[in-house]
């Protein structure tokens, strides 16, 4: 079984960052000392690093699941958490990463390359970092933001310099076999190769790459065979070279015939049509082959191209296809651009850039979308009014409530800003200082009784029903609130058992008889 895996698809999972913790400092003769709540770690971020020493997306291939570690949260007396510890996965030179949609994030090529894939979250603030002239002691710290969650997609395109294309036992893994130190599998049937070699060949002082591609028959662009799967890894090549086997046992086919259907096949695949041609006529040591390469070579070179005899077994030949292949990969090198260091480009904010969009949707939703707004909506508690009024004013603060009303927006309207929707009021001036947790300003936005009022309603409820109840005076009479007869219970001097009278007039006793 094959081990090299040049596609994966990767779920990934960033830390999330820890809450911040709201608490106030408290000693011996010091009840209130301030706000001492400790910031949240940040969650741990996932990041691709290109590593020579591989060659193979394998490892993924058996773990595609990864998933960093979580930021502690924050604590009293000022003792912040624990950041999350960020993962770095290595992966071979040449590795593309791109989305499941097809868009390209990255393209990894050179030692040592890197990618962060998966940002962490922030940590959520503490109250100690939120403490300001106004509010002096605040009653919330900020939550934790959920770190990045996406899947990629990985794909490995061999680095190679020289790429070998041709039929399917034309002899490519032989000529690498000879021309480098690598040992691919080699035999005497088709589609033998089922993963692409790459070998270093030595060519006097000029050192250079090679590689092979499986499986290329007609058809292949469109998803025939195995070419379509290894098409990808001539895509970094400068030079192509095409192996065709003069010594064919199919008789309807022939060298011309091969180099026809083969760059049929590049053409279809596209993005190849600049790079230089060499062509290779292999298995002339058998007789057949070296008569029927000596009869295509001619209308090859009228064609223009480059045209070496040669045999992977007896090497006859290679060493002056060695050379011309140096040669021509030393001119693709020396008409390239040369490269020149990365400059840092600073692109500051424009001064009209308020960093956030607010549209309208075809809902009457006003949805507000930006990157600082909605981190902050994932970091607000909004079981706490004071978070809430916080959030207010730092809406307010950036200009988000003068646009939703320059857009028509008023008191009430659904506004959307990442996945939670509210209705927008807007800010009932500054903050006061109130009890810890509350906002003055949201008690008359709130039409939702708290958790006290619904006390003190259940107490008012029980009370009336209790003055509702039958109520018996000291003398014995009983009498009811509501003027209406009930049946009562009372205790006989003369007998243990009470005695169950249903007329309330005659438990009442007769003035006449009690002087009596």
């Amino acid at each position: 079984m094959t081990t090299f895996v040049d596609r994966v698809v990767l779920h990934l999972q960033a830390g999330d960052g820890g809450h911040g913790c709201s608490s106030v400092h408290r000693e011996k003769f010091k009840p209130l000392g301030g706000p001492d709540g400790g910031d949240g770690g940040h969650g741990g971020s996932i990041t691709l690093v290109v590593d020579p020493q591989l060659h193979t997306l394998l490892d993924f291939h058996f773990h595609p699941h990864v998933k960093a570690s979580n930021g502690a949260g924050g604590a009293g007396a000022n003792r912040d958490g624990a950041s999350g510890k960020g993962l770095i996965l290595k992966v071979p030179d040449g590795t593309v990463v791109h989305t499941a949609e097809g868009e390209v994030l990255a393209d990894l090529v050179g030692a040592g390359t890197e990618f962060e894939v998966a940002r962490g979250g922030r940590g959520g603030r503490g109250n100690r970092s939120l403490a300001n002239a106004r509010r002096k002691v605040p009653g919330f710290a900020e939550l934790g933001e959920p770190g990045d969650q996406i899947d990629v997609v990985l794909e490995l395109k061999s680095v190679a310099e020289v790429g070998l294309v041709g039929f399917p036992s034309a002899g490519k893994s032989s000529l690498i076999a000879v021309l480098s130190a690598a040992k691919p599998k080699i035999a005497d049937y088709p589609f033998t190769t089922l993963v692409p070699n790459l070998g270093v060949v030595q060519a006097g002082d000029a050192t250079f790459t090679i590689a092979d591609v499986p499986g290329l028959i007609p058809g292949a662009a469109t998803g025939k065979g195995l070419g379509m799967q290894f098409l990808r890894h001539i895509e970094r090549t400068s030079v192509l070279v095409h192996v065709l086997d003069a010594a064919t046992p199919e008789i309807e086919r022939d060298p011309l015939a091969d180099l026809d259907a083969i760059e049929a096949e590049l053409s279809a695949y596209g993005g190849l049509e600049d790079r230089p041609r060499i062509v290779v006529l292999n298995k002339i040591d058998i007789p057949d082959g070296r008569d029927l390469a000596e009869m295509v070579r001619p209308d090859l070179e009228a064609r223009g191209y480059q045209v070496f005899e040669v045999s992977a077994v007896t090497r006859e030949g290679l060493k002056e296809f060695n050379f011309a292949l140096a040669k021509l990969v030393a001119d693709t090198r020396a008409a390239r651009p040369v490269v020149e260091a990365t400059r840092i480009v600073l692109r500051p904010r424009a001064v009209d850039d308020t960093g956030f969009t607010i549209e309208q949707d075809e809902e009457g939703v006003f949805v507000i979308r930006g990157t600082q707004v909605e981190r902050w909506i994932k970091q607000t508690n909004f079981d706490n009014d004071e978070a809430v009024g916080y959030l207010g004013d730092r809406l307010e603060r950036v200009g988000v409530e003068d646009k939703l009303g320059k857009l028509g927006a008023k008191g009430g309207d659904p506004v959307r800003i990442g996945d939670r929707v509210f209705d927008w009021h807007p800010n009932a001036g500054e903050f006061v200082s109130g009890p810890r947790g509350t906002d003055a300003r949201l008690e008359e936005l709130d039409v939702r009784p708290s958790a006290a009022q619904r006390l003190a309603a259940r107490k008012a409820r029980r009370v009336r029903g209790e003055d509702e109840m039958l109520h018996m005076a000291s003398d014995g009479t009983v009498t009811s609130v509501s003027g209406s007869k009930s049946p009562v219970l009372v205790m006989d001097d003369d007998e243990d058992e009470p005695e169950k009278i249903t007329d309330v007039e005659a438990a009442t006793t007769d003035e006449d008889d009690t002087d009596q």
